[in-house]
């Protein structure tokens, strides 16, 4: 008897079982606009684990959201529910969507590049568009202007409390996102080039886009110097050598170093200090790295 009730109990947790809502915005948190996102979520079901990936992106700068889904969206559990709005576009005909990949994560938000990188690492599986006429919040039909809200905190919740599965959210559509145009790295000889696609801003580190996969092409030796430059729209803005170095304190403070960043891509600092403000280094398609190995 205890068995069974021990099992009745598990079942019915089981069936209440909610996957992680993660939510990203440019909206800031001066005021409610992620409270309320979070309320309607709440609202759909107050079992819900709802975390924040963040909120101070860049306003209307699309490929930094999408740059920070690929960042974070690895380490979280299939299942989880990331709704992304950074959204220039709200209220106009670009399509509202859940993007399913094939590592079983799920994406809600404007199909507007947003899901660019996450696409190509974790592949997609499946899009459908969000039925705007059955999931928005209540009452919100003559709202244009706020989505997030509205309709992509309201479906993401629901997702993520299992009130509607995947196929409920709408029809299917052919199973590709808008993607953003950007230059992929490569190697040419001796030397490697990237973009620098995002600045680890609060400390000033200069990522790039060259994974460790490419950089072992220069059979990079820990200590050996390495010569970067860093290029806007082609002008050369910053040209200097540094040490290839495991952390930034083997070397000392303020001085400049290469080394590999946490998702294993090539990435420039100064050790305690702002690479990027020292040197106005910015980030986005139109800014490049160049590295190559200094010759003894």
């Amino acid at each position: 008897m205890k068995f069974i009730i021990l099992l009745c109990v598990l079942s019915a947790s089981l069936a209440h079982a909610v996957d992680p809502l993660v939510l990203q915005t440019d909206f800031g948190t001066k005021d409610g606009a992620v409270a309320a996102m979070k309320g309607v979520a709440v609202g759909v079901s107050p079992k819900l684990a709802i975390y924040d990936l963040s909120h101070e992106n860049t306003p209307y700068d699309i490929w930094e959201g999408a740059y920070r889904l690929k960042q974070t969206a690895m380490f979280w559990p299939a299942g989880t529910v990331f709704v992304s709005v950074i959204d220039p576009g709200v209220g106009t005909d670009r399509k509202a969507v859940v993007l399913k990949t094939k590592s079983g994560h799920f994406f809600v938000g404007p199909d507007n590049g947003t899901w660019t990188l996450v696409a190509e690492d974790l592949g997609v599986d499946a899009v459908r568009l969000i039925d705007e006429t059955r999931h928005r919040r209540r009452g919100s039909e003559k709202s244009y202007t706020f989505h997030g809200r509205d309709i992509f905190a309201y479906v993401g919740a629901q997702l993520a409390a299992g009130v509607i599965a995947f196929d409920d959210v709408g029809p299917l559509l052919e199973p590709k996102v808008v993607a953003i145009a950007y230059e992929r790295a490569r190697s040419e000889g001796s030397r490697l080039t990237g973009t620098i696609p995002v600045l680890d801003y609060q400390y000033g580190n200069v990522w790039t886009n060259i994974d460790d996969a490419l950089f072992q092409r220069l059979a990079p030796k820990v200590g050996e110097r390495f010569r970067v430059t860093i290029l806007h729209e082609g002008r050369e803005v910053y040209r200097g050598e540094m040490p290839y170095v495991r952390t930034f304190g083997d070397v000392a403070e303020g001085e400049p170093l290469l080394y590999l960043n946490s998702l294993m891509n090539v990435s420039v600092a100064l050790n305690q200090g702002d690479f990027a403000k020292t040197h106005r280094v910015a980030s986005g398609a139109a800014w490049s790295l160049k590295v190559e190995k200094v010759q003894p």
